[in-house]
């Protein structure tokens, strides 16, 4: 990673509220030479140049830290070359990381990655989403993508395998709130409503970005029997 990058990762780290240690700087330059050098023989990623890479993939993952926690069992599905999973790890140290894709390929660069970089409570599963239920059902405190274009089918698939005060956190660009609102009764109709939008823009580049947060719809209270005990 060239100089410039490496400048842009650390403010824009900074902006966010993330002050990353030498360490972890340290994991984020090796994570992006592997990137450049399997995306040579594979198609992990369109992102070649260290300035995306720093901006549009490590910065862009570590935006998910404006709406969920340092610790606990976060699930991401899709994740492509191990974006968001891997950033949050390397900052995350106590978050227990489950990433899956569907393709056989960027998984493997997953491991190997993870194992580069010592990445601990971290596993890559080749799987779809839809395999999960059996193994995870209930298991995640958040269950987030930036892979899915459609909300409601992100959240049918990660509704099962979120805790019953879990969250569901869908990536998205320019028009989070108003795709929210536009798929608000298909979401109500599985039982589930937007928590909130969090809108900003992504440190460095200024693009738009917005964090969906969904959770379970609190059941309707019961009506109280009046008429003596």
């Amino acid at each position: 990673m060239n100089d410039q990058a490496k400048k842009l990762l650390a403010r824009g780290a900074a902006e966010l509220g993330v002050e990353l240690t030498a360490a972890e700087l340290g994991r984020f330059y090796r994570l992006a030479a592997e990137l450049k050098k399997w995306s040579k023989k594979i198609n992990l990623t369109a992102i070649h140049t260290d300035e995306e890479i720093a901006v549009k993939h490590f910065l862009d993952s570590l935006t998910l830290l404006k709406a969920i926690g340092r610790r606990g069992k976060l699930l991401d599905i899709g994740s492509g070359g191990g974006f968001p999973a891997i950033p949050l790890k390397i900052v995350c140290h106590d978050l227990h990381i489950i990433s899956v894709d569907a393709v056989e390929k960027k998984i493997i660069f997953q491991r190997h990655t993870a194992r580069l970089l010592g990445l601990h409570d971290f596993t890559a599963l080749h799987a779809r989403g839809e395999e999960l239920p059996p193994h995870y059902a209930g298991t995640f405190h958040w269950a987030v993508s930036r892979a899915f274009s459609d909300i409601p089918a992100f959240v049918r698939i990660a509704l099962p395998l979120i805790r019953e005060n879990g969250k569901i956190v869908a990536m998205k660009g320019r028009g989070g709130r108003e795709e929210a609102h536009l798929v608000s009764s298909s979401l109500a109709e599985m039982g589930v409503k937007v928590a909130e939008v969090i809108e900003f823009r992504l440190p460095v580049s200024g693009d738009a970005r917005s964090l969906v947060v969904m959770e379970r719809e609190a059941p309707a209270s019961q009506p109280t029997d009046t008429l003596g005990s």
